[in-house]
């Protein structure tokens, strides 16, 4: 089961991290990256050994500037030494690191990285079985936990360019989310 995931990038991918961070807390899975500002007692290799570990899945972020990262290349190091299951995202055009050269990786265009992560879910989602998701109303604010729409539902939505619709449990306004990051729409 995969509840846990550690991000693997560079600094300047810090934004992309940070969208594939909400998007998998949508789905209720916890993210690590030696980069986040938390554990700051914890030095840089302490946070990279403890995340890679207490991970179930490695995702690296590589784009140009992360397949270059020593940082990110010893972060996939250590996730293959430890055979952790590892799912690339990789910038369209970018050759993957030698370690995973070999591996299926999910490409993005910088400008639709949002579809990537709707394919890096649905992956997930076929891995193991995710059963709720949390959303955060933009009407009141309020955060609320429902069942995740079936599979099927949130492929019709996402080819037919619609959204998901759901109902805040607390202000009873629609809410509609993007059916491939699950985040509310305005």
């Amino acid at each position: 089961m995969i509840t846990k995931v550690y991000i693997s990038h560079c600094e300047q991918d810090e934004p992309l991290a940070q969208e594939l961070a909400r998007a998998l807390w949508a789905v209720e899975i916890e993210s690590f990256s030696s980069l986040y500002r938390k554990a700051r007692i914890l030095s840089l290799a302490e946070r990279i050994r403890f995340g890679i570990r207490q991970s179930d899945c490695v995702i690296p972020i590589i784009t140009q500037e992360g397949v270059l990262s020593p940082e990110v290349n010893q972060e996939i190091g250590l996730a293959v030494g430890t055979d952790q299951l590892i799912i690339p995202l990789v910038e369209t055009g970018i050759e993957l690191p030698v370690l995973i050269r070999h591996f299926q990786p999910i490409s993005f265009y910088p400008e639709a990285y949002e579809d990537a992560l709707g394919k890096l879910i649905q992956s997930i989602r076929q891995l193991t079985k995710l059963d709720w998701l949390k959303i955060k109303c933009p009407y009141c604010g309020e955060e609320m936990t429902q069942y995740i729409s079936p599979e099927e539902e949130v492929e019709r939505a996402i080819l037919a360019g619609k959204h998901l619709e759901t109902i805040c449990s607390y202000c009873q306004r629609n809410v509609y989310l993007d059916p491939r990051t699950f985040r509310p729409v305005p």
